[in-house]
């Protein structure tokens, strides 16, 4: 479909036909579950992100310019969506880690599961380096980490990356090197220790 296809169809759905609203919600929600798992590395939020993210597509449609792909579009808004979740579930963290340090039963803390499996310590090894490299990811600045996000989870070309974030291909070729080398150093550090 064409963009001018596509700004037919969201015209007809601003008229009222809601199944063609439908359509591309069945249409488009693989790719922004993935964009917000990408940021989240969690299905539960990025379900619940990816809700958010058509509820606010509906609510915006009427924005809709048609000057880009309804895709792309809907990649901002994900892409947005799950940056403001990120921020907003660090500010609990930390609440929640201040509220830790106040708790006076010790029953109220629970020690963590462990999986049940064949090699417990290879079971915990795997899961440390899983989550030094989400947290490396996510430390990496904002603009870096959409277009490694992009890149990599959605593996999106360069040309759609850069029409999501408006910037030109060149920015973002420059971006991903710069994130590459950043992850590469972070990730050296961490497992030299």
């Amino acid at each position: 479909m064409d963009l001018r296809q596509e700004a037919e169809v969201v015209e007809r759905i601003l008229k009222g036909e809601q199944e063609l609203f439908a359509e591309m919600v069945r249409a488009h929600q693989s790719l922004v579950f993935t964009t917000c798992m990408g940021f989240t590395h969690s299905r539960e939020d990025a379900e619940d992100l990816t809700q958010e993210v058509f509820i606010s597509a509906y609510q915006q449609l009427g924005r809709f310019k048609g000057d880009s792909k309804i895709s792309t579009w809907l990649y901002r808004i994900a892409v947005n969506a799950s940056l403001n979740h990120m921020r907003n579930s660090k500010r609990r963290s930390i609440f929640q880690r201040i509220e830790g340090l106040f708790v006076k039963d010790k029953a109220e803390v629970q020690p963590p599961v462990m999986p049940l499996g064949d090699n417990p310590e290879q079971l915990l090894i795997s899961a440390q380096e899983s989550e030094a490299v989400q947290q490396t990811i996510d430390s990496l600045p904002e603009s870096q980490r959409v277009a490694f996000t992009l890149s990599r989870y959605d593996e999106l070309p360069q040309s759609e990356i850069a029409a999501i974030m408006s910037i030109s291909e060149g920015a973002v070729e420059q971006l991903l090197q710069r994130a590459k080398a950043n992850l590469r150093k972070k990730l050296v550090a961490f497992y030299k220790k």
